[in-house]
């Protein structure tokens, strides 16, 4: 299975997830069977809020998942549509997250668990991600 995974570094499998899906300067492509993994640049980094447009990016690539630490609706909404399951991690190295994924630890967000930002610029605590919100 291919997941996909934002992360900030090119670092191989030690690679540290970007806290939000929309803005990770880079997506990693893992194949959970084999752990190899191949790194794309997102080219719509710089993005207005809720103009994150992910799959340009991976548009020429096999994905059947993602994993995030956090996503807004409208990537959310995109990636659901493209029938791309998406899941939530509180892991920050894609190393332990690929562990995480084969264990079945991980299972698939529900539209309601999304992030819910307000104004244009999201910021993330120094630890580098989040877990689900509870309203």
């Amino acid at each position: 299975m291919n997941i996909c995974i934002p992360v900030q570094e090119q670092k191989d499998l030690q690679s540290r997830i970007s806290a939000h899906f929309g803005s990770a300067p880079f997506f990693m492509i893992v194949d959970t069977d084999t752990e190899t993994f191949k790194t794309v640049p997102n080219i719509n980094l710089h993005h207005g809020h809720g103009m994150c447009m992910p799959l340009q990016s991976l548009q020429n690539e096999t994905i059947d998942g993602v994993v995030v630490g956090g996503i807004g609706a409208g990537a959310f909404n995109k990636l659901k549509s493209a029938q791309i399951e998406v899941y939530i991690t509180k892991q920050s190295i894609v190393k332990n997250i690929i562990e995480e994924f084969k264990s079945g630890i991980l299972t698939p967000l529900q539209g309601n668990q999304v992030c819910a930002h307000h104004g244009p610029h999201p910021h993330h605590g120094a630890s580098g991600g989040h877990g689900p919100h509870h309203h």
